[in-house]
């Protein structure tokens, strides 16, 4: 069994998020016909089920909406890792994006408190993920 962190491998119906995102942008869909922002990427819109969902550029900026701080691995991989601090975080345009948080002490979270995006690149597998950590003011 390998060690070596997972890395997500975009299908065509994600590629636009991926793909911006090595560009330090964030770009999911909108439905016009719910008036909606939609995250995670997918063919038809949620509730309308309406086929008009269209990629736009969104702020990143967020509220965390919740965590936990792993003091052991979540997974063999993440040994080497810790702690992990999972969040959610919900985006000013409204969906929630599951996460992890960097540059930010366990004793320094608090839901609530105001986040922003941070892209992290890795070139050796052509994807870069996205963390958040908290707004500078």
């Amino acid at each position: 069994m390998s060690n070596e962190k997972p890395f997500p491998e975009p299908t065509p119906v994600s590629a636009p998020f991926w793909n911006a995102l090595r560009e330090s942008k964030i770009k999911i869909q909108y439905s016009p016909s719910s008036d909606e922002f939609v995250f995670y990427p997918r063919l038809l819109a949620p509730r309308t089920l309406a086929d008009d969902l269209e990629w736009r550029e969104i702020s990143g900026l967020g509220t965390l909406y919740t965590y936990t701080v792993a003091d052991r691995p979540t997974a063999p991989p993440w040994s080497d890792a810790l702690p992990q601090m999972l969040a959610v975080v919900q985006w000013d345009e409204g969906p929630r994006f599951s996460t992890e948080l960097v540059d930010v002490g366990d004793l320094e979270l608090t839901v609530g408190m105001r986040v922003e995006p941070v892209f992290c690149d890795y070139p050796d597998r052509d994807i870069t993920l996205l963390r958040y950590r908290p707004r500078a003011l």
